[in-house]
């Protein structure tokens, strides 16, 4: 179950990846089209369908690696029996606030479904599709936060915190910046 999870959140990072990518061929494209007059409808829909998909797809995988901001700075200065309470408290909350969260959008996105709505710009496309990134995003978030709950309740480290020690363990401090 674990490497599948694993796998789960490295597949959305890997999708957020490509979507940047596509993000900077399609704004690649666009300037050189520009130069010899070619025109790209819908390249400005595109483009922000892209970027939504790219921030939320990458939520699981960047939270795993200890790259959200957390309360870290707090639970860091607790002893170990304290901080593990503290974690517990703070995934539970996080976990209720995303949970809700996720039922919310999947629910604004099952009312863009059933009542046909569009895209408003110049590519005409139901505009569920592009916000189904927004609900995976969110729900695989949801089950990083419950994997992690999960972890720290059976008295293990969390994946963040064993990638923060990690980094500063070979000498990257950079999120301290």
């Amino acid at each position: 179950m674990k490497r599948a999870l694993d796998l789960l959140y490295s597949f959305s990072g890997g999708l957020a990846a490509v979507c940047l990518a596509g993000i900077a061929i399609l704004m690649l494209v666009q300037a050189v089209g520009r130069e010899f007059g070619l025109l790209i409808r819908g390249a400005d829909d595109i483009t922000s369908w892209l970027c939504a998909a790219a921030a939320f797809l990458a939520l699981g995988h960047t939270f795993r690696h200890g790259e959200l901001v957390r309360v870290g700075l707090f639970i860091d200065l607790l002893a170990p029996g304290a901080r593990r309470i503290a974690e517990i408290v703070s995934l539970t909350v996080a976990a209720l606030f995303v949970g809700y969260m996720a039922w919310a959008v999947t629910r604004f996105v099952y009312e863009s479904w059933k009542f046909n709505e569009v895209a408003q710009g110049l590519v005409k496309i139901p505009i569920w599709i592009p916000q189904l990134c927004f609900v995976l995003g969110v729900l695989i978030l949801l089950v990083a936060i419950l994997d992690e709950l999960i972890l720290v309740i059976g008295k293990q480290k969390p994946a963040y915190q064993r990638a923060e020690e990690d980094r500063r363990a070979r000498g990257d401090y950079s999120e301290m910046a």
